[in-house]
């Protein structure tokens, strides 16, 4: 049987836009509601001009700053601060540890989110607290655990001395330090797009008799390919402009142990300033390709 008391129910509307009736109970007029968000032109550009400004502020002068200073002393400076040998052993150290980190979370975060989005099991609420971990910790706090358990008066310091083997102030030292605080990045981005997506098309796929590795490269990857690119983009970021941790694992040996931010200290504390500015300019360089990439994939995703 219908119910008829929704058809007779007469509509709430808010007191200021009420109006009499017309004899069936409703409205004589679309009641004209006002708009919570509406302000005038004047607010909507104090607001733009405010927003603008803070970010002309805090974003846009400070990475104009960095390249007039890099430049302040001629191009020639400039060059010569980029060839320099201890700045091509810092570049060229930063680039193998991201080359080692990126493509190993890569990995890692397509193994986890699928492990998170398409199985049931018991711990996979801690699994996913734990991968956030390095988000709490500070990275400076996590270069002092390495220390602690690879250091020469580690855990494992006796034993890797006896085994002449070198953790800390070594490359295998930064790129843990580097691992860990990059740790969360590409899983993070990939879970909630592959719980978005489901695991309907796995299902028909494993239902047609596709194997596990087969519905990986035909279904899965297909669908998590711009998520997991936008994913790469910022870990690789991070890995390159990681301080913290490596400041503490590499012991700052110049031409060995140094990336681009200890590289970048150790000139600015020694009043190498045009120099200083000169590599920041890379680093600079590389966090604008990193947000054109992130736009760009966007606007793919999409």
């Amino acid at each position: 049987m219908t119910d008829t008391s929704l058809l007779t129910e007469q509509p709430e509307f808010p007191p200021h836009t009420r109006r009499k009736s017309t004899g069936g109970g409703l409205p004589s007029s679309t009641p004209q509601s006002r708009v919570c968000t509406t302000e005038s032109p004047y607010v909507r550009y104090l607001l733009i001009a405010v927003a603008l400004g803070f970010i002309a502020l805090v974003l846009l002068l400070p990475l104009a700053a960095v390249f007039v200073q890099a430049f302040k002393r001629g191009a020639d400076v400039y060059l010569a601060a980029l060839v320099d040998p201890d700045a091509l052993a810092a570049i060229r150290l930063t680039l193998v540890t991201a080359a080692i980190a990126v493509p190993l979370h890569a990995i890692f975060g397509i193994a986890a989110a699928w492990c998170i989005t398409k199985f049931s099991f018991r711990g996979k609420q801690w699994l996913i607290t734990f991968m956030d971990l390095p988000f709490s910790i500070s990275p400076v706090i996590a270069g002092f655990l390495f220390i602690l358990i690879f250091g020469s008066n580690g855990w494992f310091g006796e034993w890797l001395d006896n085994q002449n083997i070198r953790i800390v102030f070594a490359l295998p030292g930064i790129v843990l330090a580097t691992l860990f605080v990059t740790f969360p990045f590409v899983a993070r981005e990939l879970i909630p797009l592959m719980q978005t997506q489901g695991i309907q098309e796995e299902e028909a796929a494993a239902t047609l008799g596709a194997s596990g590795w087969r519905m990986f490269w035909r279904v899965t990857l297909p669908n998590i390919k711009w998520g997991l690119l936008y994913g790469i983009i910022i870990c690789n970021a991070r890995a390159m402009g990681e301080f913290g941790a490596v400041s503490v694992v590499s012991g700052h040996i110049r031409g060995e142990t140094n990336t681009m931010p200890l590289h970048i200290e150790i000139l600015y504390n020694e009043y190498q300033f045009s120099a200083a500015f000169a590599v920041s300019s890379l680093l600079v360089c590389v966090a604008l390709l990193t947000i054109a990439g992130k736009h760009w994939l966007a606007r793919k995703g999409d």
